[in-house]
């Protein structure tokens, strides 16, 4: 499963962990600009986090080698 690398950000009611670098999903923002909708992303397996706003390069970059990877899957079958 592929983990967004960039932490999500703090809410009040969370208990703050240090150093922390894995996030609870990758925003929509992200997954737009890697040209998935929410719909291929849930079959892919990967978490949404609707709550974040932001777009991190790092996860975009991470969403299109999953996308990759799974269509060099495909095409080896």
């Amino acid at each position: 499963m592929v983990e967004p690398i960039v932490k999500r950000p703090h809410y009040r009611f969370e208990i703050r962990k240090k150093d922390t670098k894995v996030g609870r999903g990758f925003s929509l923002k992200e997954l737009k600009e890697a040209g998935l909708t929410v719909q291929e992303a849930k079959k892919l397996g990967v978490r949404i986090d609707k709550r974040r706003k932001t777009s991190y390069p790092e996860n975009v970059e991470a969403l299109k080698k999953l996308e990759e990877q799974l269509k060099e899957k495909k095409q080896a079958q």
